[in-house]
């Protein structure tokens, strides 16, 4: 079944699962060490997520560019993933509210700085035929670490009595494992072109890419403005009457499911037209939003999830793919980072306007919304020429 999968894909596989247990056992509870252990506020709260998802996303371009430029990419995934790492200790160290700001900067701009480089790795590793695979296995054993991160720290805070910055400390342990064995487990593939290289963001550089690779960049910005943030999967929990304790198994569902499908896709899109794969998950995603918009049983809300779920087994490493099969090899990381900066500014758009929506007009209206983006999406997938 895996083996087609290069080893290399496995051990960048193994460093994605085991940073995203780490970053999930801090992320999971540091809105709520934040207010009740700092006395922050919740605008505090939301300036600081702001600020760092924003860092992540402009780094990212400039990571990938420079990964292309310089001809080699291990390297500053592994800066990337350290820069992660080495901020874990702080948020279990600091009393300052500043200070969180400064470590929650340095963990994305970890991320930003490793994230292209990283998809750009896979691509090189990966033979054509195998290439929707190898995305999908990355994909799926982050997601992975993704439900383990939270499991973890939910059961460390149970059995430590509610301390935080135990927990912190513990989320250390996986990070660096995974900067070890991004160092030492994985051996960069010799690149083919060794002549002298131009800056990779100059406008004949951009222009390379070609028309293929840029319908890829607008249809996964339409995919992402059909689908705001899974913040909202929480809070529509809370609504449905799901005890508060038990509200972060939402997202532990989620991605169980997401981590169950993404390999499976992945490999199926290597045999399947992209484009059809594409539309059964914005299908995927209609029927979740218009599940969540229904007001009932927490398991009609479950129902919502699990599709949701699998419209991101469906999706997300299909997009990765066909990044790599549409952009030229030798700027593959500029093309991810690119892809990555618009679907960011795509996710804030549309997590602001699903926010206006659930105050104005209530919960239904945000899933109603989504839904209907996804018809469009549906429209605009089907009349575009790739």
């Amino acid at each position: 079944m895996f083996r087609n999968i290069p080893k290399g894909v496995w051990v960048l596989g193994f460093v994605s699962m085991l940073m995203d247990i780490s970053s999930e056992m801090i992320h999971s509870l540091l809105p709520l060490f934040m207010v009740t252990s700092l006395g922050m506020s919740a605008f505090a709260v939301g300036l600081i997520e702001g600020l760092a998802e924003s860092t992540a996303l402009i780094i990212r371009v400039f990571s990938g560019a420079l990964s292309d430029y310089i001809g080699r990419r291990k390297g500053l995934a592994v800066f990337g993933y350290a820069l992660g790492a080495f901020s874990k200790p702080f948020f279990a160290l600091t009393t300052l509210g500043w200070v969180v700001l400064g470590a929650r900067l340095v963990d994305r701009a970890g991320k930003g700085i490793r994230g292209a480089p990283r998809d750009a790795l896979v691509a090189d590793l990966s033979p054509p035929e195998s290439r929707g695979a190898s995305f999908g296995l990355r994909q799926s054993l982050d997601t992975v670490g993704a439900f383990l991160g939270p499991l973890i720290a939910a059961g460390l805070m149970l059995l430590w009595m509610n301390n935080f910055r135990a927990v912190f400390w513990v989320a250390f342990i996986p990070a660096l494992m995974a900067v070890l064995l991004l160092a030492f487990g994985l051996r960069e593939p010799a690149r083919q072109d060794a002549e002298k290289r131009s800056n990779p963001i100059r406008r004949e550089n951009l222009a390379r890419m070609g028309a293929a690779y840029w319908w890829v960049v607008g249809i996964g910005a339409a995919f992402t403005l059909a689908r705001f943030s899974e913040a909202f999967l929480v809070l529509k929990a809370g609504a449905s009457g799901v005890p508060l304790a038990l509200v972060p198994l939402v997202m532990v569902a989620m991605n169980v499911v997401y981590s169950l499908c993404a390999y499976p896709f992945g490999k199926l899109s290597d045999r399947m037209s992209h484009r059809k794969l594409l539309a059964l998950g914005l299908v995927a995603l209609l029927f979740a939003d218009l599940v969540l918009a229904v007001d009932g049983h927490w398991g009609v809300m479950l129902a919502g999830i699990v599709l949701w779920g699998l419209h991101m087994g469906m999706s997300q490493g299909l997009l990765a793919s066909m990044v790599a099969a549409a952009a030229p090899a030798d700027l593959r990381g500029t093309a991810f980072g690119v892809f990555n900066l618009v679907g960011g500014v795509s996710m804030l758009l549309a997590s602001v306007a699903a926010g206006g929506l659930w105050d104005s007009f209530g919960a239904a209206y945000t899933f109603y919304a989504g839904a209907g983006f996804c018809v469009l999406t549906l429209v605009m997938l089907c009349k575009a020429r790739a």
